[in-house]
């Protein structure tokens, strides 16, 4: 075996490191940075490293073998051709729902992982010197002949079939500098924060619902003050930072902060930064308890921002409705509480929906009262109208003067849009983290219809230990609703098969697809006399 044999599986053994290190950083950044959620969705993934394992093992075949050894020689080929398989079955140029970000701290840590990589190859490049002459020709002493077989090409081997560990090893070394680099980051937008003595900060949290909340409030403050919203879904401690080093200007007299959490302690963390004056709590349910670990920890964590508003004597807005946020509101004199029950500070009553939009009458602490209209389907969405519409007034505006700003507001993008294709087609497009309330909220939208409903779904995510319960009681709910169902994923989706069928459903009506573009293919495939209304129900991103 010469040098060239030695730099051709080295160079093909190295095109896979990088193929499949894109990937796992790709992973990596989809899990959010957080080295303890990407090893759990490696465990959860782990038939993705059966390969790299089983060869890391194999290489290890080549020490016993003698430099000229056929069997060797032909292990080492085998090798060769599965490393060009990681390569071809990793390289770049699929389609991601979210690809890649090369943000500066990807970068940083690609370049630690190449440092990593590097050790490998110089080890194997110094050794494989020592003991093979510089023209390449195969000569060594006798009680050296394992490692010019071995050494060179396991430590290369390694450097691929280790790649899914070292990746994580490159965030966990870089996780100093980069605790660092934000550091600096939240302290120059707290001095910016600082600099805005007027500015009302106001935070807005809860299982669901927040980003609709945030983009409703924003309308209405809108109708009367300048205000600033974090954009998208920006509710990490550096989405936060970002918007205010980005966006913030002197004259904004409203910042509307949405504030995410997938742990304790979150939300105090970014009240830390962004310190807001009143809270909005939308919801408390059973969502990421893969990371909370109990829904005990998931209202603790939400009420951190109530706690926080208190202790500054600011009020905050709570949903009365919900059962776990209202056994906690009588713990908060300064809470104001919005719903459709009787109780509630704000209320809405007499509420009128059809698949034209929804009308409904709202009631103030001093009886106060006004009807408003809105495009948004569906009586869930008066509730977080409402938690809007309590805000607004709490800041001088009447409620007669927010009726035309309530008529404007539009659907959040991905949460029960609308979207007509034409052809006899139109989608609702509530394809954004699904939760079990919002489920049933999308299925009651659907039943607004007189037409051929459809569900498209790969059922819901993160919820635990009670993700299959979950997921089977969908699927009982879905076969009331639905002319025909389209489940995304054979093996994510077999809890809401089970609970269709359970229902008694016609299973001819069920598709199972392996992807959304197949879903979607079977969806145009139904022939109906009756318009087709598609409900996109969660679409997963790429960790799943």
């Amino acid at each position: 075996m010469n040098l060239i044999f030695w730099i051709i599986y080295a160079t093909i053994s190295l095109t896979a490191t990088v193929f499949l290190g894109l990937r796992e950083f790709h992973m990596l950044q989809l899990n959010g940075y957080k080295t303890p959620e990407h090893s759990w969705w490696m465990k959860k993934n782990a038939k993705r490293y059966i390969l790299p394992a089983f060869l890391f093992l194999a290489q290890f075949l080549l020490r016993p073998f003698q430099p000229h050894d056929g069997l060797a020689i032909a292990l080492i080929i085998v090798l060769c051709l599965f490393n060009a398989i990681i390569a071809l079955i990793n390289k770049p140029g699929k389609k991601f729902k979210k690809p890649l970000v090369y943000t500066a701290r990807m970068k940083r840590m690609m370049i630690t992982f190449g440092i990593l990589v590097a050790i490998f190859y110089v080890i194997a490049i110094l050794k494989g010197k020592s003991f093979v002459q510089i023209d390449g020709i195969d000569f060594c002493r006798e009680e050296t002949r394992w490692f010019i077989i071995a050494l060179p090409y396991i430590l290369v081997g390694s450097a691929l079939y280790l790649t899914p560990i070292l990746v994580p090893l490159s965030n966990l070394i870089n996780k100093p500098v980069e605790k660092a680099v934000q550091n600096w980051y939240i302290n120059d937008a707290k001095r910016i924060l600082s600099e805005c003595p007027t500015l009302h900060k106001v935070g807005i949290t809860g299982s669901y619902g927040k980003t609709s909340m945030k983009f409703y409030l924003d309308e209405l403050l809108n109708s009367q003050y300048n205000t600033l919203k974090t954009p998208e879904s920006f509710n990490t401690p550096m989405g936060v930072t970002i918007t205010i080093r980005r966006d913030l200007k002197p004259t904004h007299e409203y910042f509307i902060c949405e504030m995410g959490a997938r742990r304790v302690h979150e939300i105090k963390e970014l009240c830390g930064i962004a310190d807001p004056h009143d809270g909005i709590i939308t919801s408390v349910g059973p969502q990421h308890l893969e990371t909370f670990g109990s829904i005990e920890n998931v209202v603790n964590t939400k009420f951190e921002l109530a706690d926080h508003v208190k202790a500054k004597g600011g009020k905050i807005y709570l949903n009365g409705d919900n059962e776990l946020i209202r056994k906690k509101a009588s713990e908060y004199p300064n809470a104001v509480l919005y719903g459709l029950q009787e109780g509630n500070h704000y209320r809405a009553t007499d509420i009128s929906v059809s698949d034209r939009g929804t009308e409904f009458t709202v009631t103030a602490p001093g009886g106060e009262t006004q009807r408003f209209s809105m495009k948004l389907l569906g009586e869930h969405n008066v509730q977080n109208v409402l938690g809007a519409i309590a805000y607004a007034h709490g800041t001088g505006i009447s409620l007669e003067k927010l009726t035309l700003p309530v008529k404007r507001i539009a659907a959040v993008p991905h949460r029960l849009q609308l979207l007509d294709k034409g052809s006899n087609t139109t989608f609702i497009d509530d394809a954004y983290n699904s939760n079990p309330s919002g489920c049933r909220a999308a299925l009651n939208v659907l039943g607004l219809f007189d037409a051929c409903r459809i569900l498209v779904t790969p059922g819901m995510v993160e919820l635990g230990a009670k993700q299959e319960e979950l997921n089977f009681e969908f699927g009982q709910e879905a076969a009331k609703a639905c002319d025909h169902i389209v489940l995304v994923g054979k093996a994510q989706t077999v809890p809401i098969y089970n609970g269709i069928k359970d229902a008694g459903y016609n299973m001819d009506n069920v598709f199972v697809a392996d992807s959304l573009n197949e879903a979607l293919a079977h969806v145009n495939a139904y022939q109906s006399n009756k318009k087709k209304i598609v409900l996109l129900e969660n679409d997963l991103p790429d960790n799943y």
